[in-house]
């Protein structure tokens, strides 16, 4: 396998050297045919996924396949735009002189995506990669081994593998890709795990983008629409069965609505979720039985409100509630990454800030209020990836706002431009005139030293 990857690398870095990647009309062509490609297996990707995660069709499309249109789209239309030099200022001291900024892909990109969205996680990073006209080297996961199939087959068909190559195998394929000298690493995956991405890619000083998760809260004020925030905290908590790394992973209410708010939550809970769960049809699976026990371990049967029933086997936890959780409790000690949501109750908003900073960064916030100065308490005061006011994860669907963590959540962004970016080199050029050579920075006067400093100055 070692000698395998090594020899792909190399491929890949000689058809980059090759200078073809760079060409927008081939960045163009290879786009749409990943398009084409993505349209013509639709219902391969979504079989893929049941079969994985037992995602019902509607979500699956929703999640996996319809944001890929959106983001093919937006590249196709803006990337002429976004590669063209860029003209900067130029200094007096420069004089004579013109700056500019270059577009320049990195060159041989590794993209590991995860297994809870694992179509989407994969193939989003590879528009950017491919828009801004590199090489690419796709390692799905292999705990959603459906789906890895459809990816290996879609890309094999529709690219030379010195150009897009997948990689299947378990974390020792991934480490072994790792190894290698490749130009730009994006992953996305655990906290745990984003440590010994960036440790490896140390060794050759290889820039990374790492997509993470933590404990991403949602914050409901006293102020908020009670019956709009359950429905929408719902929505976000229990689509995937919690497994969306910017699901709510809890919820702050006031003490003085507790009973309005949870009347509403377990209504939508069973509106949506009840029989469904429990006919274990279009619910989704947690991904294997180990992921089942983490989950059953976090929950406190005292202080469940609503749900906790599970069943090994057919790998399903039951949407949860839980109330008058604490700090202190298993279920706030680690993202939950499953169908546990845990209510805590607080009396005066200054207690929000800090109840949320005794966890690292997370990756989003999602607050509900009516009031302007309520958002600007929040937003002013706590760092996270990004949200939304009164929604949940419908900032990650657009093309037009970046996605990423900060601190222990990520580091790093894409969608949209800001995938274009991500791989993307800036290089600086300074171009300047012959026609003339100005003697004041090669003199060691006064009267020179006195005309820089007012330059600069």
């Amino acid at each position: 396998m070692k000698d395998a990857i090594q020899s792909l690398v190399h491929k890949q870095k000689q058809f980059f050297y090759s200078g073809e990647t760079k060409s927008l009309s081939f960045r163009k062509e290879q786009l749409t045919k990943l398009k084409e490609a993505i349209k013509k297996r639709e219902r391969d990707i979504l079989k893929a996924v049941k079969k994985d995660l037992n995602k019902g069709e509607h979500e699956a499309f929703l999640t996996e396949i319809g944001f890929l249109y959106s983001e093919l789209k937006d590249m196709l239309k803006n990337m002429d735009y976004w590669a063209e030099p860029r003209k900067a200022k130029t200094p007096l001291s420069h004089v004579g002189g013109k700056s500019y900024i270059y577009k320049e892909p990195y060159g041989v990109t590794l993209i590991i995506s995860p297994w809870n969205y694992p179509f989407q996680l994969c193939i989003a990073p590879l528009i950017g990669a491919i828009g801004s006209g590199n090489t690419a080297i796709l390692k799905p996961s292999e705990f959603t081994p459906h789906t890895s199939s459809v990816i290996r087959d879609l890309v094999a068909a529709t690219f030379p593998e010195e150009y897009i190559a997948v990689v299947e195998g378990d974390a020792e394929v991934s480490k072994a890709l790792l190894d290698e000298n490749v130009d730009y690493i994006f992953f996305t995956g655990s906290t745990e795990v984003g440590k010994k991405v960036m440790e490896a890619a140390s060794k050759h000083l290889t820039p990374v983008t790492l997509e993470l998760g933590g404990k991403s809260p949602a914050i409901v004020m006293e102020d908020a629409n009670l019956k709009l925030a359950a429905k929408r905290i719902v929505w976000g908590k229990f689509i995937n069965a919690g497994q969306t790394c910017v699901a709510p992973d809890y919820v702050l209410v006031p003490e003085k609505r507790r009973r309005k708010f949870l009347k509403q939550l377990v209504h939508y809970t069973k509106k949506w979720y009840d029989e469904e769960a429990r006919s274990h049809k279009s619910y989704p699976q947690i991904i294997n039985e180990q992921h089942v026990d983490r989950l059953v371990s976090l929950i406190d049967k005292e202080k469940v409100f609503y749900g906790g029933d599970y069943d090994r086997e057919n790998r399903f936890v039951e949407p949860t509630i839980m109330m008058d959780v604490t700090m202190d409790d298993a279920v706030m000690a680690e993202e939950i990454f499953g169908p546990i949501l845990p209510i805590m109750f607080y009396k005066h908003d200054y207690e929000i800030v800090d109840i949320v900073r005794q966890r690292p960064n997370p990756l989003a916030l999602y607050l509900f209020t009516e009031s302007k100065e309520n958002e600007g308490m929040i937003l002013g005061n706590l760092s996270f990836g990004g949200g939304c006011v009164n929604d949940t994860i419908m900032h990650l669907a657009t093309p037009y706002l970046p996605f990423g963590g900060v601190g222990e959540s990520g580091m790093g962004s894409y969608h949209g431009k800001n995938s274009f970016d991500t791989f993307t080199h800036e290089k600086s050029i300074l171009k300047q005139t012959t026609a003339f050579d100005l003697p004041i920075r090669y003199s060691q006067s006064q009267a020179s030293m006195k005309t820089l400093r007012k330059m600069w100055e």
